[in-house]
């Protein structure tokens, strides 16, 4: 053993199963302590005091205190500044050495190296992990040594360079966690409340096992995904783990050894979408530029046009398109959009409202259970075509012929518009083309009970092709 007693930060790996950090502290310390801080930079900035992000947290530290207790130990929760609070709590408790995980987000980056600075002068030593991505940094690279910049010629890298070591389940020896009895000091109010918060209502349950109950939900229809991941209407078309591997509360490896180990097409394609997250961690770490502007930086000169009136609009889902009206609405309720509804919304808003794509990331970045900021600006960036590997700014989605093939029967829309309900599926995607007499059938007067469309599809593809030719 190197140290007589460690501290474990836990960040966005919110889980004891498969954790790199925790591992690593437990096999190179007699006594460990785990502790997650409620960082008040963060929460400062949150206006909605129900962000259900921070509901998530919560209840994903319940579950884990309620663990660590049966261990034996307790989770340490502290109550703001990280840079300031965890050099405190290392030296008070006369740990050694901080071990935690590391985050690729600039300002994530800018936090730990400040943490490592403060602990160096106290002579406590400093240890951080790739615990989140397989691939990190440098560790696959073009065969002219840069980073990647397209996706397709990453993940064939990807693919080739993965090897046992980087799907390894690193399971640590909680005996080493240090007995609570000597935790109680730290035994504080941590309530939602005292942390100035209320509690937000979840479309999903949190925790380590919410993030398996929800993983063996979906394993029996993970060879079926590359046929069903674009419906929105399935419930399981998709895993519905993008906000478990947001905080961590199941491991990326565990994933990718089950997509691995399951034979067919459908997990290899389930696969891929793991890889892509990999690729936009790896983009924001090595490009960081793209925290303030776009990647290809030619494309910072467009003014988009759009109004904040068409915006304000698109936020309520209150378009006129019936799809992209019930995708906004559904992320209203839940905070959480289906994949291929992330792209036709914010297609539509860069290309058919020509709002730039900067306000649609920020509004996604205020919302979204699972915002991650690599995924989210590199998403944005994609369907805006500022981005790398990006949709190529001349392929416009059409959102009512998208709406017709991955909603076809108009289920998803009938779920989160009742208003467009009664109409029948041949004009549920579109119901500006219903006669008068079809409107009164269905209970719906377009321009009354329904919004007209915004705009004119076709009409703003043009205006959209031609602000990327003008750049």
């Amino acid at each position: 053993m190197k140290y007589q007693r460690s501290l474990c930060w836990i960040r966005r790996d919110l889980r004891l199963k498969d954790h790199v950090a925790l591992s690593e502290a437990c096999r190179l310390s007699h006594e460990v302590v785990v502790v997650f801080v409620f960082d008040t930079t963060l929460l400062d900035k949150l206006k909605d005091k129900k962000d259900r992000r921070v509901t998530f947290i919560h209840q994903s530290l319940r579950e884990l205190d309620e663990k660590i207790h049966k261990k034996g130990s307790a989770l340490v929760v502290l109550h703001g500044d990280p840079k300031k609070e965890i050099p405190r709590l290392a030296r008070e408790i006369k740990a050694e050495a901080v071990f935690t995980n590391r985050d690729y987000e600039p300002a994530a980056k800018q936090r730990d190296q400040a943490v490592q600075t403060v602990c160096g002068s106290s002579g406590i030593a400093f240890h951080d992990f790739k615990d989140q991505v397989i691939f990190e940094g440098d560790e696959l690279l073009t065969k002219s040594g840069t980073p990647f910049k397209v996706f397709t010629p990453y993940k064939k890298t990807w693919l080739t360079a993965l090897n046992p070591a980087h799907r390894h389940n690193h399971s640590p020896k909680l005996n080493r966690l240090l007995s609570a009895k000597h935790l109680k000091d730290y035994s504080r109010d941590w309530s939602l409340k005292k942390l100035g918060f209320e509690s937000a209502k979840l479309w999903l349950t949190a925790g380590e096992s919410g993030a398996a109950t929800r993983l063996k939900k979906f394993k029996p229809h993970l060879n079926q995904y590359e046929k069903t991941r674009d419906f929105p209407a399935l419930p399981l078309g998709t895993s519905g783990l993008s906000v478990h591997l947001r905080f961590g509360t199941v491991s990326i490896r565990s994933l990718v050894r089950l997509a691995q180990d399951i034979p067919g097409t459908g997990a290899q394609t389930w696969l891929s979408e793991l890889i892509w997250r990999d690729f936009y961690q790896m983009i924001l770490d090595r490009f960081p530029h793209v925290t303030t502007g776009c990647f290809k930086p030619e494309y910072d000169a467009i003014q988009w046009p759009g109004s904040n009136k068409h915006f304000k609009a698109w936020c309520a889902g209150l378009t006129g398109f019936p799809l992209i009206d019930a995708a906004m609405r559904h992320f209203q309720q839940t905070g959480w959009m289906h994949n291929r509804l992330r792209m036709i919304v914010a297609s539509f808003l860069t290309k058919d409202l020509l709002v730039s794509w900067r306000k649609g990331e920020r509004w996604f970045a205020d919302h979204l259970l699972d915002f991650d900021f690599a995924a989210n600006n590199g998403g944005w960036q994609w369907c805006a075509s500022t981005g790398c590997d990006a949709q190529p700014y001349f392929r416009v989605f059409n959102p009512v012929t998208q709406s017709k093939k991955f909603d076809p029967e108009g289920q998803f829309i009938r779920e989160q518009l009742p208003e467009l309900a009664g109409f029948p599926n041949k004009r549920i995607h579109w119901p500006q083309e219903a006669t008068e007499e079809e409107q009164e059938q269905a209970g719906c007067i377009v321009g009354k009970d329904y919004p007209k469309p915004l705009v004119v599809h076709s009409r703003q593809r043009i205006q959209a092709i031609e602000l990327f030719k003008q750049k």
